[in-house]
């Protein structure tokens, strides 16, 4: 699978996910063997106003690269801007667009998902990015606002267009959020509508859903969004299913141990101690999620105000 000069053999990518996919966690996943990473949503207007949060999440590291950095806007000409920074900086491969995103507090301001109501705007925007950066360009969106307008097939027709290199599709409207079930035969259309790849989206957690997600929409490729919270031998499992049929066991406890504390190394080292450790629990709730006592440990993890608590509490819960 191709997204401009880039080919990808074992196309399973990481989504783009706010307060997820951070420097912190695009490395382990670039270590457990995916290919590519989307970075969570960053503003246009951030951008425009050179925020410093903003211009942290614009940054990245040659282990993680090729990356694809994900930006959402209201506006054509914000987006524009915003687009032809993140190239003149160098820190991205791939530019994504953000048409997906249902949190009431993007939508509300005319963003993510609330663009698929507004189609001539969205191809305004898409035209305005198209024309400011020479990096290859993907869309994520979802079926439409709701079952009565569902525009996924317009709305890809319409980006490949304007020359969008790929799109990805989530197999539910915004009205679902993420209930239900992904729509992989409304993905199907989109597929058979154009020619550009089309990267399926939505309910991959297992070979099982992989193959049936390939085998119903005829995607080029697979993004893995929260099927990977805690869970990066995602990667390495369906990589290994599609090359030889075969699967992996899961991990030991040991090696779950030594990437919670690889990920808890990282996020200290970028985010400083007393942010790094706060923004572990969550993930160390998803690494420990199913485990015997993980409903206690998550409790204890919740209340570790130092780098050093936190490991201890790792090695006490699974030294006994």
């Amino acid at each position: 699978m191709k997204i401009g000069a880039f080919t990808f053999d074992d196309p399973v990518f990481l989504a783009p996910m706010a307060g997820v996919t951070d420097r912190a966690y695009r490395i382990i996943a670039h270590d457990m063997g995916c290919p590519l990473a989307f970075a969570e949503m960053v503003s246009s207007q951030g951008i425009h106003y050179r925020n410093e949060h903003t211009m942290k999440m614009l940054q990245t590291e040659p282990e993680e690269r090729p990356i694809a950095m994900q930006i959402f806007a209201k506006s054509a000409e914000m987006a524009a801007e915003a687009a032809a920074y993140i190239e003149e900086i160098g820190t991205a491969d791939i530019l994504d667009f953000n048409m997906g995103c249902p949190a009431p507090k993007v939508v509300k301001n005319g963003e993510g998902s609330a663009l698929m109501c507004e189609p001539k705007k969205a191809e305004e925007i898409l035209t305005a990015i198209r024309r400011a950066t020479k990096l290859p360009f993907t869309v994520k969106m979802r079926l439409g606002w709701d079952d009565a307008s569902r525009n996924a097939v317009e709305i890809a027709r319409m980006a490949e267009a304007v020359g969008v290199d790929a799109v990805a599709v989530h197999g539910r409207t915004r009205a679902q959020f993420y209930s239900g079930n992904a729509d992989y035969a409304a993905i199907a259309e989109v597929k058979r509508a154009v020619q550009i790849p089309v990267i399926v989206s939505g309910d991959v957690r297992r070979p099982a859903d992989l193959a049936r997600a390939l085998d119903i929409t005829g995607a080029d490729a697979v993004m893995i969004g929260r099927g990977a919270q805690g869970n990066p031998w995602i990667f390495p499992q369906l990589i290994h299913w599609l090359r030889t049929g075969e699967e992996l066991p899961p991990p030991t406890l040991t090696e779950r141990a030594q990437v919670i504390l690889r990920h808890l190394d990282l996020l200290v080292h970028y985010k400083g101690e007393y942010v790094g450790i706060r923004e572990m629990r969550k993930h160390a709730a998803w690494y420990t999620r199913g485990l015997s006592g993980s409903a206690e440990l998550r409790e204890r993890f919740n209340r570790a105000a130092s780098k050093d608590e936190f490991i201890n509490i790792l090695r006490d819960a699974w030294e006994r």
